[in-house]
């Protein structure tokens, strides 16, 4: 570790501020395939181990659905940390392991499932309408996990992830594509997290 990278990861361990207990980040297909893509993926599950974090979201946009597989099989490659489940744009189970990935699963379309799901529970007279509650639209999402920080290379544009979970989280848009993430990245996602004063939407 560099000098920089030494004085980034001390700045961050001295700090009383807190970490980021859940991260998400943001990849495109391309990213994930490119050169040394997945590697760069398995060195931050550990950076974010590392500095404290208990679950990672990992967002992959998909604009061709026959590169699911092989997106599939790049991640089934991985030695992690901690055990991953990955969900697809036809999954439904929910997201529940310590490393959750999402391959072209989109935010709007997960959102819209959980509504019918309590469309179809009003229905069946299972649950009443004036009834419905946030937690009834959480407890049928495929992602459950709010991120507190969530973290985006190259363009400084939001994607369709997790759109509900999202709301209150921090953005951090690194300066550099993904092929050029080093651990200074994450570090520097990291201090900018903890010189924030989160506010929750209040």
């Amino acid at each position: 570790m560099g000098l920089y990278d030494t004085y980034l990861a001390t700045r961050i361990r001295l700090s009383d501020a807190d970490l980021p207990e859940t991260v998400a980040v943001v990849l495109t297909e391309r990213d994930l395939l490119s050169d040394d893509g997945d590697v760069t993926l398995q060195d931050l599950f550990d950076w974010a181990i590392e500095y404290g974090a208990e679950r990672i979201v990992v967002y992959v946009s998909v604009l061709d659905r026959e590169a699911v597989p092989t997106l599939r099989d790049v991640l089934d490659g991985l030695d992690t940390p901690r055990p991953l489940v990955v969900r697809g744009p036809d999954d439904h189970e929910r997201a529940d392991a310590p490393i959750q990935v999402s391959i072209g699963l989109g935010g709007k379309h997960e959102f819209a499932a959980a509504v019918r799901q309590i469309a179809e529970a009003v229905e069946t007279g299972d649950l009443a309408p004036e009834e419905v509650t946030e937690e009834d639209i959480e407890q049928r999402l495929v992602f459950p996990t709010a991120p507190d920080l969530v973290i985006k290379t190259g363009a400084e544009r939001l994607s369709d992830f997790m759109i509900w979970q999202s709301v209150y989280s921090e953005l951090y848009f690194a300066d550099v594509n993904w092929q050029n993430v080093r651990k200074r990245e994450y570090l520097r996602a990291l201090r900018d997290y903890q010189e924030r004063q989160r506010r929750f939407g209040r």
